[in-house]
């Protein structure tokens, strides 16, 4: 009877147990066009955290984003932005370039695709600040890029960058920021007081200095990816202004950028004449003061972030 049950009319069903209607065991895990692979989700890196039924994994310095397993329909959502530029000798930093899949992108662009996510270590790359040299010297930096899950956003421009830079001479032009990551720079005012331009923002670009004071950094972007609120970054620097009359005042700063500074002939260089720093893991970028005829000093600017959330497995 025991070896009747397998010939049952004649056929060995012991190879057709493990097929559900035309499915072969292995392709349980494509069943619907979904692939679940043969280990359930996991991530780690960063400071993991969760709102609702999400995980958010933030970088504030440069890491690794380990992912176990693998599903082909495991997609995360992402901020990456860069980080800001020094405020140069006139002009204010340009913020560092901004890039979501959640909201709107810097420079007036849309959001962005979602990233599909596979099983392995991605390196996370938090891009630092643009430095301000001390001494007589005085040079000012570029931002440095931030690069996550196959994601570049381009660090903000004493020039052009992900968003870019308030004029550098008191008589120039602001410079171009980098499509759909960052907004241009302001220009410049000659014709006394020496005054420059605002650094680009993510949200707009840098205002032109004028005859009354220093052009204000471009606006910045709110994104709630983080906390689920709005948070701000990637402010544009404040341009700086030299009066010895004390009449004018420099560029304002929004969104983590640096104010900046206004010199008038005598004083301490303190931020309140040198321009105000971009904030920490904004992007925003920093500002500036005119010091003489001759050369100006700005503050560098902040640092980027690495935001990547998806769905709790």
């Amino acid at each position: 009877m025991a070896n009747e049950i397998q010939a049952l009319q004649g056929k060995d069903i012991s190879a057709d147990v493990a097929k559900v209607n035309g499915k072969e065991s292995g392709d349980m895990q494509s069943l619907s066009g979904k692939d679940y692979g043969p280990f359930p989700f996991s991530a780690s890196g960063g400071t993991m955290t969760t709102i609702g039924s999400d995980t958010i994994h933030t970088f504030t310095s440069s890491g690794t984003f380990t992912v176990s397993g693998s599903r082909a329909d495991m997609t995360a959502d992402f901020l990456v932005i860069a980080g800001g530029a020094s405020g140069s000798s006139y002009g204010g930093g340009g913020a560092g370039g901004f890039r979501t899949s959640s909201g709107t992108s810097g420079g007036g662009g849309s959001a962005e695709s979602e990233v599909t996510m596979s099983a392995q270590a991605y390196s996370i790359v938090v891009g630092a600040g643009g430095a301000v040299a001390g001494g007589s010297s005085r040079e000012t930096a570029d931002g440095n890029d931030s690069v996550a899950i196959g994601i570049t956003s381009v660090g903000g421009g004493v020039d052009a960058g992900g968003s870019g830079g308030g004029s550098r001479d008191h008589s120039g032009t602001g410079s171009a920021g980098t499509a759909n990551q960052g907004y241009a720079g302001g220009d410049g005012n000659g014709g006394g007081p020496f005054s420059g331009g605002g650094g680009g923002g993510a949200g707009g670009v840098g205002q032109d200095a004028s005859s009354a004071d220093a052009g204000n950094g471009g606006a910045g972007l709110a994104n709630s990816l983080r906390t689920g609120s709005g948070v701000d970054y990637a402010g544009g620097g404040g341009g700086g202004t030299y009066n010895p009359t004390g009449a004018n005042q420099g560029g304002t700063a929004s969104h983590g950028g640096g104010a900046g500074g206004a010199h008038f002939g005598a004083g301490a260089f303190t931020n309140a004449y040198r321009g105000y720093p971009g904030t920490v893991n904004t992007g925003g970028g920093g500002g500036c003061v005119e010091v003489n005829l001759v050369y100006g000093e700005g503050n560098g600017g902040g640092s980027g972030i690495v935001i990547i959330r998806y769905p709790t497995p």
